[in-house]
């Protein structure tokens, strides 16, 4: 029910500002080209395609990277996600332009090549044939990470965290967080958050099929960082004995041992929503978000010339 694909970035060259080789072996953060080839070795594992989560994983697994590179944030000021996803969307990006990915709509990825070899894989071809794919051209909108919020230069997503980060009081974000649930088929919603109430936020029902149904609480976290696992283990702890479930809504993002502790066996479950999944949601259900269609307007010189020969 809370299920939402995750959207990818556009094509665009990678931040000049961010355009640094690093070692990720000595726990500094590795560059967009570190992460070409064991993004393909990734897909290698994983049957040949996968979703944008399924090959994040993958690839931090076989970089062996550490909590402490992966938690650090591309942009907290107005971007939820970290910089090893940022980056890793970049060598998806430069990996598609030069024929050796191909995406879905439905953001599956896979490897246009299954047999492929990922140490035949040269970075600097990569670069070189990616660029010259696009023009080497830079596409408006296509700022630094670095560069300040305007309502022009930010993509949606990155308008939207600002928004709420900025804009929003704690206390309207828990509602805004209780329409949301209201909106997805949860009923008798309502923000509880009092003191001394352990952190939780507020409380539902959750209905399946019009027969089961589940008492459910919820916490929200206005962040611009990432959420740590000492704080869901607070949050379970004061849900046990209250709820059968607890949801944990974020603007920011979940660390790595973060999620393994909400799904951690023996210990009830707790559903995850972060800064990106929180944007596809209200987007999905219109909640402060409006999708338009632009009106292309196409002049056809033939037909006004066909009126010469009538």
């Amino acid at each position: 029910m809370l299920g939402v694909p995750p959207l990818e970035i556009g094509s665009m060259p990678e931040p000049r500002a961010r355009r640094v080789r690093e070692n990720p072996a000595d726990g500094t953060l590795p560059s967009v080209s570190d992460f070409f080839q064991p993004v393909v070795r990734a897909l290698r594992d994983l049957g040949g395609s996968g979703s944008v989560d399924e090959i994040d994983q993958k690839t931090i697994e076989l970089m062996q990277l550490s909590e402490s590179v992966t938690a650090v944030q591309q942009n907290p000021e107005n971007d939820t996600r970290s910089v090893v996803e940022y980056r890793l969307a970049w060598a998806r990006t430069y990996l598609k332009n030069a024929g050796i990915l191909e995406n879905s709509s439905r953001g599956v990825w896979s490897l246009v090549v299954a047999g492929i070899d990922p140490n035949s894989i040269d970075p600097t071809v990569i670069n070189r044939t990616a660029r010259e794919r696009t023009g080497g051209a830079r596409p408006a909108g296509a700022e630094t990470a670095d560069a300040p919020p305007s309502d022009v230069q930010m993509e949606w997503r990155q308008l939207l965290h600002h928004t709420l980060t900025r804009d929003l009081s704690p206390a309207a974000f828990e509602r805004l967080s209780m329409r949301l649930l209201r909106e997805a088929g949860f009923t008798q919603v309502e923000v509880t958050g009092r003191s001394g109430d352990g952190g939780i936020d507020g409380k539902g029902i959750a209905r399946i099929s019009g027969v089961l149904s589940f008492h459910v609480v919820f916490q929200c976290k206005r962040y611009v960082g990432s959420v740590t696992p000492s704080q869901v283990r607070d949050f379970r702890g004061a849900m046990q004995g209250r709820a059968d479930k607890g949801i944990l809504i974020t603007t920011g993002s979940f660390t790595r041992d973060a999620v393994r502790e909400a799904t951690r066996d023996g210990a009830p479950t707790i559903d995850l929503v972060d800064g990106d999944r929180l944007a596809d949601m209200l987007k999905e259900l219109k909640l402060g978000i409006a999708t338009e269609l632009v009106e292309k307007v196409i002049v056809d010189p033939n037909w006004f010339r066909s009126l010469e020969d009538a």
